[in-house]
């Protein structure tokens, strides 16, 4: 038979489970809308600085670390290679534009110059030489030439008395014939020397006209050889102050070697470092200010390189 079991009284097992949920219910809903959520930051208070608030204009700085540069760097670099021969201005002198600051020396430039020199020489003979040859031979084809002019006048002459002696039966036909082309062959032949006293003057002026611009260029070559030169001495193309000077006495320069740099003092320039944070406040013509020794002075930003 069944029997009537008595219900429990008092709190049970799953009465706490129950009462969990109910306080986890409550805390999320205290913290959702009455606990304060703001995050604070604790500071010294020396290093508070308290102002009255006012509508204004807002402005924005940046504090960065600038180095002070002279306003232009110009760098000294070897044109010519060679071995250094003397310092003339040390490291930190002001110099004038143009004022020599090295001397070096390189024997196998100067061996191109003789070279050079020797091949000049050498075309100018050639050139003399050929113009002498062609005064010569304009004499001899004129010797020639009245040769020639004498032996047609003469077998002109002699085929005209033929011709007189050939109507009375005084001389044979074939004398006749022999005389005509005698004249007929002289006439030719003066033709093709001609005709050949052209073609070679125009290969000898040819000739003279190549050479003429062989010198010329030759001329040109020894030149920038020679210019080359005037690069063993190493000057400031600017006035300033010789700022870095590494090359020492002895030492062999190549060419195109960085042997130091001369600073522009005629105005300065901040260069700053400023972090890619501040890109999209950064732009040239800024207003800035410098600070260094208690002193201030007024910057203009000309350009920028983030970093």
């Amino acid at each position: 038979m069944d029997k009537v079991i008595p219900k429990k009284k008092g709190l049970q097992k799953k009465h706490f489970g129950y009462i969990a949920g109910g306080l986890a219910v409550i805390v999320l809903i205290y913290m959702a809308f009455f606990s304060d959520r703001t995050s604070t930051y604790k500071v010294e208070k020396d290093k508070l600085i308290i102002e009255t608030v006012t509508e204004d204009q807002f402005n924005d700085y940046i504090t960065v670390p600038g180095t002070v540069e002279p306003i232009t760097t110009i760098k000294l670099d070897a044109q010519e290679g060679g071995r250094v021969e003397e310092k003339l201005i040390e490291e930190g002198s002001m110099v004038k534009k143009d004022e020599i600051i090295l001397k070096l020396s390189n024997p196998d430039l100067y061996l191109n110059i003789l070279n050079s020199e020797g091949e000049l020489a050498y075309k100018e003979n050639m050139l003399r030489n050929t113009q002498i040859t062609m005064e010569q031979d304009k004499l001899q084809i004129k010797r020639e030439l009245v040769t020639i002019s004498y032996d047609i006048e003469r077998k002109e002459r002699n085929f005209h008395q033929n011709e007189i002696l050939i109507k009375d039966d005084l001389i044979s036909k074939e004398e006749y014939i022999r005389s005509k082309e005698d004249l007929e062959m002289a006439i030719r032949s003066k033709e093709l020397f001609i005709e050949r006293q052209k073609q070679d003057s125009i290969f000898r002026s040819v000739n003279v006209e190549t050479m003429k611009n062989d010198l010329v260029n030759m001329r040109k070559n020894l030149s920038l050889v020679k210019d080359r030169v005037k690069n063993l001495n190493i000057s400031a193309p600017v006035d300033g102050q010789l700022g870095l000077l590494t090359p020492e006495i002895g030492q062999n320069i190549n060419k195109g070697e960085n042997m130091g740099q001369i600073n522009v003092l005629t105005s300065y320039k901040v260069t700053a470092q400023i972090d890619e944070h501040y890109i999209d406040r950064v732009r040239t013509q800024l207003d800035g200010t410098l600070e260094r020794q208690s002193n201030k002075f007024n910057l203009l930003s000309e350009e920028y390189i983030l970093k």
